[in-house]
């Protein structure tokens, strides 16, 4: 299983960002997938997540409005479109295969993910 996260970068406060996965080495349109981050000195925290097929989506209570995750099963790709951003969506983006299609009231844990991408820095200046 590879995870190849792409597409961060800097960006000013109030930009967008749309961040790619690409996917290899299993059947991605079995699994769900999910974005997370990692700010310095916190804990990676739950983003987002989308099942199978793209039919289901969750995210975290904080960020729902400016994020979009989407997928495109034909392409092996996971999409996270981030709008508004502000110098607190500062982190390390990672996406993440989940143990499964179909997303549960657990998906926003770390624990439900079994492969994880190597992430991308998205820098957001005030």
């Amino acid at each position: 299983v590879q995870l190849q996260a792409s597409g961060g970068g800097l960006v000013q406060a109030g930009g967008s960002l749309r961040l790619s996965c690409a996917a290899s080495g299993f059947t991605f349109s079995s699994y769900a997938m999910g974005w997370f981050r990692q700010a310095p000195g916190k804990e990676r925290e739950f983003v987002a997540a989308i099942n199978w097929d793209g039919g289901s989506t969750a995210y975290a209570d904080s960020l729902k409005g400016r994020f979009t995750i989407s997928r495109d099963n034909a392409k092996n790709t996971l999409y996270l479109q981030m709008n508004s951003l502000n110098p607190e969506d500062t982190a390390v983006y990672y996406c993440a295969q989940r143990r499964g299609g179909f997303l549960r009231q657990s998906s926003s844990r770390l624990a439900e993910y079994a492969y994880w991408g190597q992430g991308t820095q998205v820098t957001v200046s005030s």
